[in-house]
């Protein structure tokens, strides 16, 4: 029987660091259109502009994230991002304290923190290669992956009920107090020192970075596959909720229930992750997820034909269990084709592959506006298919184990 690897007490810290910080931002993103609402009387044009405030972020800062991360201490910039987002929500707390927030504050404040959420998000990745091996890598992705998943699943659930029970200070107080503990589990992180960093100009970093992942043969597949995956996925999620209450007859419960299996899927995939990557070619792996997704894709498609809500909760299960393993197995794929002078922009560029959500997102207010939502999940299985297509005839597939990792030599990137 295998025993689960033994991870360096200071990757502990950071994976610990990662649940508190993860949650902090799902009980913060979670409590803040309820305040919106509920306290500062929002209309649904103004929750939309807020939510737009809280991931405009991502498609602003990730690149500046990912060359600060190449350029100082990974840790002190995730500390620092990360009492940045302290900062910000116990800014919220005394402003509802003092009767003073109001909508715009909300969204500014809220802005913030989200900074620190992408700062966070890209440094991270780039930092784990550092304080583990490189057989530890898949162990210590998944972990993270948990942590994450454990966040997502609860992190709504505890945001609401703190809302609902005690009012949004406390809501706010709790997810700034994770923040601050995350802060001090950072600190107490050893970073291995790296080499220093030529300074030039910026625009010849990203440079740099972009074409190292777009001529890489196994990183451009992989950055193409999960665009097209984030559409396929925003598509399918934009019209779920009205086609789930009038195709398939679900309360608000129902589709909440039928929800909750996404994130169900999500840590038993990461909980499976380590022992599947064992068990299994690691190329076979990379493939795994984007074959779940078309098959998830495929099986709430046929409720269109079949309205069954257990075919929907299957559906958003395999999106959750398939889509984990693909993110730990291409994590671990990144960090080892990748010198780790350029983690900090190839992760970031990673994130920029988010960008897909408001192209799926209005795909489906337009496919769904002219044609109906059916139109929608049958195009969503489509667009699965080709993300599941693109993959398969990548060489990244054809890998039989995970890659050596690189070093930072001069002809590391060349040889890509």
């Amino acid at each position: 029987m295998s025993t689960t690897p033994r991870l360096p007490d200071t990757f502990n810290r950071l994976a610990w660091s990662n649940l508190a910080a993860q949650s902090a931002e799902q009980i913060a993103l979670a409590a803040a259109p309820i305040v919106a609402v509920l306290t500062l009387g929002g209309a649904e044009g103004q929750t939309g502009l807020l939510q737009t405030a809280l991931t405009l972020p991502f498609v602003l800062f990730a690149i500046p994230a990912g060359l600060l991360a190449d350029r100082i201490s990974r840790r002190a910039l995730m500390a620092g991002a990360e009492a940045l987002r302290a900062a910000a929500l116990a800014a919220i707390v005394l402003l509802l304290a003092l009767g003073a927030l109001n909508l715009s504050m909300l969204a500014l404040l809220g802005f913030a923190a989200v900074c620190g959420t992408v700062v966070y998000s890209v440094a991270a990745p780039a930092l784990v290669p550092s304080l583990v091996s490189s057989d530890l890598l898949p162990a210590a992705n998944a972990r993270i992956e948990l942590a994450r998943t454990i966040a997502f699943a609860s992190g709504p659930a505890v945001g609401g009920v703190l809302v609902g029970w005690w009012g949004a200070s406390p809501a706010f107080g709790f997810a700034a107090a994770l923040s601050a503990i995350a802060v001090v589990l950072l600190s107490g992180i050893y970073e291995p020192a790296r080499a220093p960093t030529p300074r030039r100009h910026p625009f010849q970093d990203i440079r740099e970075g972009a074409a190292f992942v777009f001529h890489h043969p196994l990183l451009r597949p992989v950055f193409i596959t999960q665009f097209i995956f984030n559409t396929g996925w925003f598509l399918q999620i934009a019209v779920f909720v009205p086609y789930a209450v009038r195709h398939l007859g679900l309360t608000a419960a129902g589709v909440g229930t039928v929800l909750t299996m996404y994130g169900v899927g999500m840590v038993i995939g990461a909980l499976l992750a380590t022992r599947v990557m064992k068990r299994i070619a690691f190329g076979t792996v990379v493939g795994l997820g984007p074959v779940t997704g078309f098959v998830a894709a495929v099986v709430m498609a046929l409720t269109v034909l079949v309205p069954s809500p257990w075919l929907a909760a299957l559906s958003f299960f395999l999106l959750g269990v398939g889509p984990i393993l693909w993110v730990i197995s291409t994590t671990t794929l990144r960090q080892s084709v990748t010198p780790p002078r350029l983690l900090g922009r190839v992760s970031a560029i990673n994130i920029m592959s988010y960008g897909a959500r408001p192209l799926g997102s209005a795909l489906g207010a337009i496919v769904g506006g002219f044609y109906s939502a059916e139109a929608c999940l049958y195009l969503a299985a489509a667009v699965f298919g080709v993300q599941a297509l693109v993959i398969w005839l990548s060489p990244a597939v054809a890998l039989d184990r995970q890659p050596d990792m690189v070093g930072d030599g001069a002809g590391a990137a060349a040889r890509c």
